[in-house]
Formats: structure tokens, sequence, C-alpha cells
């Protein structure tokens, strides 16, 4: 009896994880058009960053090491945003509240969205975080880099020229 009920616990927790696995979009394919709740600006989906790349950082206001490498992605921004490439973060806190305070004393300037009900976290494979995805302009993932990074490094700038194709 006791064998059963191991194998059937094993079975729906399989099933559980494979489910969430089967929604993730794999590198070298394209985003699904995902809509993203707004925290720092309005509601939007991924499609209205497709025709130029992106950079994706999921984050959450709880996680240390997302947090220390914001300041870099905030550079990054300031630099390149908008102009060459666009730049988002989405964090995956439970509570807006937090993740809009953290926007806030971080004085973050890039688009923010939540992800509160793993949407997002499940098409991106966001096992961990932080995790940043690269975007071609026409929607395809290039790279995910898991952990954190100085993103307005030398290194990191041409990776993301590099594999983006943009010129930064």
């Amino acid at each position: 009896m006791k064998a059963i009920f191991a194998i059937s616990l094993f079975i729906i927790f399989t099933s559980i994880a494979l489910a969430d696995k089967a929604t993730e979009v794999p590198t070298g394919q394209n985003l699904s058009d995902t809509s993203l709740r707004g925290l720092s600006v309005p509601s939007s989906k991924i499609s209205a960053y497709k025709g130029k790349p992106l950079l994706i950082n999921m984050w959450a206001s709880w996680c240390g090491p997302c947090r220390d490498e914001m300041t870099s992605i905030q550079h990054l921004h300031l630099r390149y945003g908008g102009k060459r490439l666009n730049i988002i973060g989405i964090s995956t806190d439970d509570e807006p509240q937090a993740a809009k305070q953290f926007i806030k004393t971080s004085a973050l300037t890039f688009n923010n969205y939540i992800d509160h009900h793993l949407t997002l976290e499940r098409m991106l494979g966001a096992n961990t975080i932080p995790l940043t995805i690269l975007v071609d302009a026409n929607g395809r993932i290039v790279k995910k880099i898991y952990g954190v990074r100085d993103w307005d490094s030398k290194q990191s700038i041409a990776m993301i020229s590099n594999t983006l194709k943009v010129k930064l």
C-alpha cells in the first residue's frame, strides 16, 4: 500500500513538473505575446517591444543577487535603453507593493512589470533568479543568463552586442 501511494505521489509531482516545463519557451523559439502587468508603467504586451532587441530581467525585491545587479541594469538602460535595445524588468514578487517600493528606492527608470501569476516565470524558465533573457528584434529568445552579472561592464556589453547583433 505504501509503495502504491509513493508511486502515485511520484506520478503527480512529475506531471506537475513536466506541465510547468512544457510551457517554457526554449532558446531559439519566439516568445508568446503575453500580457505584462505594469508596475512602473501601464500594462502592455510583449509584442509592444518587437522591432528592437530586448533584454528582460526577472527579479524579486527579496532576492539579494537581483538587488545587487539592478544598478548595472539601470546604467545599461540609461546608456542604451530605448535607443538600440529595450530593457524591461519583470518582478516575481507576490506583492506588487514590495516591488514598487524597491523600484522607487532604487530609482529605476526602465519599464518594470509584475508576474504574480507565474505566467512569465514559467514561459521564460525562471526557476532561479536573477534570470536575464536576450530577445532579438523578431521576438526570438537568443540567450538565457542565470545568476548575477555586472550588466554595464565592457564584457557584458560586448556579449549583448554580439548575441543580439546590435552595435552598442
